[in-house]
């Protein structure tokens, strides 16, 4: 399974727009993904594909999380989009 360490870059965390962002582009993958907030109360991931679930992280600016799937092109992707400030586009 590949797995990235990101910092999030988003000025407001993963909550609304980025974490639609994110699950939009989750869901262009077969395989699934998941997010650990690293630190956080609950050791497994959520869905990426799930802006919901995104938010229930409750990942805020410069926080880490780890994206994991069997597709290291999608935990690639996912980790870039992560890193990015998604409320400034």
């Amino acid at each position: 399974m590949a797995s990235k360490t990101v910092t999030v870059g988003s000025s407001v965390g993963l909550h609304a727009r980025p974490a639609a962002i994110i699950a939009e582009a989750a869901e262009g993958y077969d395989d699934e993904i998941t997010l650990t907030l690293v630190g956080g109360d609950d050791d497994e991931g959520v869905d990426a594909a799930s802006s919901l679930m995104i938010m229930t992280l409750g990942a805020e600016k410069g926080a880490e999380v780890v994206v994991e799937s069997d597709n290291e092109e999608a935990v690639e992707a996912i980790a870039a989009l992560i890193e990015k400030d998604l409320d400034s586009e």
